[in-house]
């Protein structure tokens, strides 16, 4: 087992005023983005399905919920870094359905592991 680096609290809070790039790959070309990590009271306002939806329901507020908050992400980086800007709200609904996953899952995913928090062993 490797030794485990361990985050300081002042490096956890500047990432909420860091812009950070990635890349989606897409038939051959890659587009480049921006994000930036959200704090509590930037995160977006959220409305649950109700306790009688379908599962089809659920599952599509639930991806609702995601996206908003992957947006408002993007969001904050386009106004801390304007010219970096690539995708925002107004072109995000005019993107393929492959891009959008694979944005969502390149600022969701931390190191190439689709966990973002493990249990640490004693």
């Amino acid at each position: 087992m490797t030794e485990n680096e361990f985050w300081s609290i002042e490096e956890l809070v500047a990432l909420t005023n860091e812009v950070q790039t990635s890349e989606v790959e897409y038939n051959g070309k890659v587009l480049n983005f921006q994000y930036c990590e959200l704090t509590e009271g930037e995160e977006p306002k959220i409305t649950m399905p109700p306790s009688n939806a379908t599962q089809e329901e659920e599952n599509a507020a639930y991806q609702k919920i995601g996206q908003n908050r992957i947006l408002c992400m993007i969001e904050k980086a386009n106004k801390m870094n304007p010219e970096g800007a690539t995708v925002d709200r107004k072109n995000w609904e005019h993107l393929p359905s492959s891009i959008r996953w694979g944005l969502s899952q390149s600022v969701l995913t931390i190191s190439g592991d689709d966990t973002n928090f493990r249990k640490v062993d004693d």
